[in-house]
């Protein structure tokens, strides 16, 4: 799959500094500017080629997971939840600490049961705090992991996700931030 309009879009992200860490601001990542549905069009089939969704659940982080939570839910007929930054105190709700390159926060996880198959998708991972943080929860709480996919790869998040937690992460692209600019590696 080419994702030429996914390239495109990260290539022309603006940068904005949070403390230390470059931050880039993107339709997908972000939200901001509008999303164009055929760039969505574009990272819904590719996320669908990297993985078989054999799961009982689709899990999403809020908030930039929804928008590719939800049209995989609509088209391959699986359910999905998304982990929220609002405690419900819902009978069996689940929290984790999330830490990122510029915020630490509480997430709440509904909707979860022993046993449960889980695909987790994600707009980004960074340095993988989140990620690792709600892969062990759902383990704890006994359900399975069948796959993990991101749409975009930027530092080493990756594979700190994958040595503490022993999932492969799947991304469909990877970036770096070099220059004052973001550029495509794969």
């Amino acid at each position: 799959m080419k994702l030429d309009k996914l390239r495109e879009s990260l290539e022309r992200s603006p940068l904005v500094k949070m403390g230390d860490y470059s931050y880039f601001v993107n339709p997908i990542t972000d939200g901001v500017p509008s999303v164009d549905p055929l760039l969505l069009a574009e990272v819904i089939e590719g996320v669908k080629s990297l993985c078989a969704f054999n799961c009982d659940l689709i899990v999403t982080p809020e908030a930039m997971g929804i928008p590719i939570a939800v049209p995989l839910s609509m088209s391959l007929g699986i359910p999905y939840t998304i982990v929220r930054k609002k405690r419900y105190d819902l009978p069996g709700e689940m929290a984790l600490k999330a830490s990122t390159g510029y915020s630490k926060s509480e997430l709440f996880i509904n909707g979860v049961s022993r046993g449960c198959r889980i695909v987790i998708v994600d707009s980004v991972v960074s340095t993988g705090g989140t990620l690792s943080a709600l892969i062990m929860t759902l383990r704890e709480a006994g359900a399975e992991i069948v796959d993990v996919v991101v749409v975009v790869e930027k530092g080493d998040g990756r594979q700190s996700v994958e040595k503490e937690t022993g999932i492969k992460v799947k991304a469909m692209v990877s970036v770096e931030i070099s220059d004052g600019k973001v550029r495509v590696l794969s």
